[in-house]
């Protein structure tokens, strides 16, 4: 299986980030080993999302682990959010930067899983924080544009975990 590469804001491609993801629609065996290829590059990079943007393919995909669970979702749509909080938060495709961002506590998201079938998923804390940042991506908004405040933009520690009150790896 061959390497994908995570597309960063400075790169050639980077106007991919920037674009509204297209449906995925059936998920084919294409789909299948675009999802596998996007697990083991968020993995490789100490990520714990990544959407299909991110690496050069505008359809609306993100894989994320959370907790030692992959979870899959292929054209996914929240359909309810809850509460809000404040976390620091870093993405693959800004490396080297940090910021605090507010979401959701609580999210329902709808979509479906790795081999087509519907699913919902009614997550709380990082995993809905993931959620969020990584439909994001599907709609050409990066973690930066939700800073409210400015000044709690930093360069990242030299390690993946970020200081927060709750643990925010890079996400996606």
């Amino acid at each position: 299986m061959g390497a994908v590469e995570i597309v960063t804001v400075d790169s050639p491609k980077a106007a991919v980030l920037r674009r509204r993801a297209k449906p995925v629609g059936k998920v084919t065996a294409d789909v299948g080993r675009l999802i596998e290829e996007m697990i083991e590059a968020m993995r490789l990079a100490n990520g714990v999302g990544l959407a299909a943007p991110q690496v050069g393919v505008s359809k609306r995909l993100f894989v994320a682990e959370v907790e030692a669970r992959v979870h899959v979702v292929v054209d996914p749509q929240i359909v309810k959010m809850e509460g809000e909080a404040l976390a620091t938060e870093g993405c693959l495709s800004i490396p080297g930067w940090v910021a605090d961002v507010p979401r959701s506590q609580r999210v329902v998201l709808k979509g479906k899983n790795r081999r087509g079938r519907g699913i919902t998923l009614d997550a709380e804390g990082l995993l809905a924080r993931v959620i969020q940042h990584e439909v994001d991506h599907l709609n050409g908004v990066l973690f930066l544009d939700r800073v409210v405040d400015r000044s709690t933009i930093r360069e990242a520690a030299a390690t993946t975990e970020v200081e927060p009150a709750e643990p925010a790896p890079a996400g996606g």
